[in-house]
């Protein structure tokens, strides 16, 4: 007697061909984590994992953002799906930052806080990075710098090799971007050094400064839009 084949394969082949008709229209929350997971779980039924790991971190971007070692504690994920999560994170971030290389404007307050909130809203350790923009305000080939992580302060973020860097690769124009973890994106007293010490930098320069960003996962705060710069 021939061996049936498990249940979830024809499942995982029905997501598939849907998804090749149609993208994600009409996809379930869970039927998308479902699809990330087949990547990376090969031979198992994933459609109750994916429904965990969404009742534990809520959306997809929760999932996305969520961290490896916490990803990891959710029942049926596995050791290898986890990192496969990450890389597919990173990707989009990538895909995001190339798209906009030598293209997109980068001066549109919509574009900007989409950008670095798919950049840096999830992390869970501060950073704070630099675009580096050319004329048009488009991003530079390669324009995206992280100046610092962790505790941030004036020393990390060093005018002088900020401006150093700029006039290297011909910018005409920054933007500044950090995160809060803690999901509170109004600026430190420091933030607010950080960000005058920069801004007289570039004004010697003749550079500008379109923006300095404060993002969490769900919130962004703009210097430029609050009339602080």
């Amino acid at each position: 007697m021939a061996s049936q084949h498990p249940h979830y394969l024809g499942h995982r082949e029905r997501l598939r061909e849907r998804f090749l008709r149609v993208g994600f229209a009409g996809f379930a929350d869970h039927e998308v984590v479902e699809l990330l997971l087949i990547l990376a779980i090969p031979r198992r039924d994933v459609k109750g994992p994916a429904k965990e790991l969404l009742r534990r971190f809520g959306n997809l971007r929760g999932v996305l953002d969520a961290p490896v070692d916490e990803l990891r504690e959710t029942r049926g994920i596995g050791e290898v799906a986890p990192v496969a999560l990450r890389i597919i994170r990173e990707v989009a971030s990538l895909y995001l930052q190339q798209k906009g290389e030598g293209s997109q404007p980068m001066s549109s307050p919509g574009v900007l806080h989409d950008f670095w909130r798919v950049r840096l809203g999830g992390l869970r350790n501060e950073v704070f990075e630099v675009a580096y923009l050319g004329t048009g305000a488009c991003l530079l080939r390669d324009g995206i710098e992280r100046l610092a992580q962790g505790t941030i302060d004036r020393a990390a973020v060093y005018p002088r090799r900020v401006m150093e860097a700029a006039l290297y690769r011909g910018a005409a124009a920054l933007v500044f971007a950090h995160n809060h973890p803690n999901g509170d994106v109004r600026p430190s007293v420091q933030d607010k050094v950080i960000t005058k010490a920069l801004i007289l930098a570039a004004m010697t320069l003749n550079i500008e400064v379109i923006d300095h960003l404060i993002v969490c996962s769900n919130e962004v705060f703009s210097f430029r839009s609050e009339g602080l710069l």
